[in-house]
């Protein structure tokens, strides 16, 4: 309903395209100890979904790469109806280590309205099939889609923590366009999230899945030149993941300032990789910050010794410190 193949994805290659771009890249990898773990991953499509003779024929094709321990493992993306025992059985014999599922929702209706084909109990399902053969599990989850509210992303983030996955993408409902959404997008049957919305949806789900310790790998489509040709409308961003951060540290800032109880001159601290987050795009979270409370200066200075999700406002009264996760418990969001 709302997928256009063409806009996330290549002409699929052929098993033999696959074998020769496998050897032509394991060549180029470094010798270096220690090494990352590395995965020959295939995407852009729900791989159980193919036939069981041409699954068998891409694995094979990457087989020689892990034999020899130039790969350590394979993963795939696919449909959570699309895994059962057989399927499973193929996957675990061919060296498929992590599985990425594509969920999208938790909540029966909306996936009804998007057309997805599958349930949620169908992802609970998969999810548990893939625990008890010891697969690492990944859920890719959307907000915005038809007719989800806040209240049903927010089950969604529930039931997804509820379920231990290994780790989450989440992305926006983009209308791309050739596709169904288009369609009731042009009658207005349909009506995207904003930026705004997103934004502030995203941040207590990066805070929730924090606080679950589910890593969330990716928040956001990856820009490609086929997504801008096809995108119509709807919440994309391709700096998406850093908008959210900003946002939270922007709330932390704001509530530090609070704590403060006035004053012309702060200078804040926090980790050197926090400092383009505190700051926003443009700096414009220093400038909200000094609207909003009448600042006449503010100063970032990195301090490497302080954890990466931690502020600290130096004033000339007072010291001061929170972490991302008070803002959960504070409720000081949006």
């Amino acid at each position: 309903m709302f997928c256009n193949q063409k806009a996330v994805a290549q002409v699929m290659p052929t098993p033999s395209f696959v074998e020769a771009f496998v050897e032509r890249s394991v060549k180029t990898f470094p010798t270096s100890r220690p090494r990352r773990e590395r995965q020959i991953a295939f995407y852009g499509g729900s791989f159980t979904a193919i036939a069981p003779k041409d699954q068998r024929r891409y694995l094979e094709s990457v087989r020689p790469a892990l034999l020899s321990g130039q790969i350590d493992s394979i993963r795939i993306s696919t449909r959570p109806d699309s895994l059962d025992h057989e399927a499973l059985d193929l996957l675990q014999d061919h060296g498929v280590r992590t599985i990425e599922i594509g969920a999208q929702s938790m909540v029966d209706r909306v996936l009804s309205l998007s057309q997805r084909g599958h349930t949620s109990q169908d992802t609970t399902l998969a999810v548990s099939r893939l625990r008890e053969r010891g697969f690492e599990v990944g859920l890719h989850l959307m907000l915005g889609l038809p007719g989800e509210g806040e209240e049903d992303f927010l089950h969604t983030l529930n039931r997804t923590i509820e379920l231990r996955p290994d780790f989450v993408r989440i992305h926006p409902t983009l209308i791309l366009r050739g596709t169904r959404l288009e369609t009731l997008w042009r009658q207005g049957d349909y009506l995207p999230l904003s930026l705004e919305e997103t934004v502030r949806w995203l941040e207590g789900a990066l805070l929730r899945f924090e606080e679950a310790r589910i890593r969330v790998v990716r928040v956001g489509l990856q820009p490609t030149a086929e997504i801008e040709a096809h995108y119509l409308a709807g919440p994309y961003h391709p700096a998406l993941r850093e908008l959210v951060e900003g946002e939270l540290f922007f709330h932390m800032a704001k509530e530090l300032l609070e704590r403060s109880h006035g004053t012309f001159d702060a200078a804040f601290s926090c980790h050197p990789r926090a400092v383009s987050k505190l700051r926003g795009q443009r700096n414009g979270n220093i400038d909200r910050l000094k609207a909003l409370v009448g600042l006449r200066s503010i100063c970032v200075r990195p301090e490497k010794e302080l954890e990466e999700d931690v502020l600290v406002l130096r004033t000339e009264r007072s010291l001061e410190s929170i972490q991302k996760q008070d803002l959960l418990k504070h409720g000081n969001l949006g």
